[in-house]
């Protein structure tokens, strides 16, 4: 008889156990894991995997020292605006206000990282001597990030087109109508520029009614040393 109490106790307490494995098992929980809370007491909560770092303008690595994280993306067809982004500042995009159809292009010092100006140029029904006049006195050094929207091609010329070329394209001189186009070059460029993609409109291959897909291109682009500057 002296059995009888602590019989009933272990009884209770692995009804209440099962009861407890029952009900969340029905409501989706881990029942391996409650039993193993059940019986060891512990409070131990479930590993879950660490969110992966984020550096800057969205890198999936940090940048070098004396270097530049940056993002350029062009336009989708010509309804979502291109987006240019340095060092984790927008400096080109549609929340900004001051992107427009054709080449948005941001100029920036590459001795200090510092952004210069901001414009676009509408190159199908704009005119071509306001790009040429804008890029013609760059200062030495100077950092030149382009994103395309809707069409950056139509009235490009010969001497546009040199321009950008010396600037270290490789694609302008192929760019055409609605192609997308993203590219970071530098006044003074001694070698062509390794920042540079052009998607070209085709019907058998674009992504929207009219128009390739939007490019999106990220990298460290390297300061000038003052000296070089």
């Amino acid at each position: 008889m002296r059995l009888a109490g602590p019989l009933r106790a272990v009884a209770v307490l692995l009804l209440v156990g099962l009861t407890w494995v029952l009900a969340s098992s029905i409501l989706g929980g881990d029942s391996n894991l409650v039993v193993k809370h059940f019986f060891s007491g512990t409070n131990e909560e479930p590993t879950t995997e660490p969110k992966p770092r984020r550096y800057k303008c969205g890198l999936s690595a940090p940048c070098p020292q004396k270097h530049l994280a940056f993002r350029v993306v062009s336009g989708a067809a010509n309804v979502i605006g291109p987006k240019i982004c340095l060092e984790d500042k927008i400096l080109v995009s549609s929340v900004n206000n001051n992107v427009g159809r054709g080449l948005n292009v941001a100029l920036v010092n590459g001795v200090s990282g510092e952004l210069l100006d901001t414009k676009s140029f509408d190159m199908w029904a704009g005119d071509v001597t306001d790009l040429l006049k804008y890029l013609l006195p760059l200062h030495e050094g100077t950092l030149v990030f382009v994103a395309s929207f809707d069409d950056p091609a139509t009235k490009l010329n010969d001497e546009a087109r040199r321009l950008f070329e010396e600037l270290g394209s490789t694609a302008v001189k192929e760019l055409t109508f609605r192609d997308s186009w993203v590219f970071v070059g530098a006044k003074g460029i001694e070698n062509k520029s390794p920042f540079e993609q052009r998607m070209k409109n085709s019907k058998n291959s674009n992504k929207y009614e009219g128009w390739p897909e939007s490019l999106e291109m990220d990298g460290c682009v390297p300061l000038r040393s003052p000296s070089e500057g």
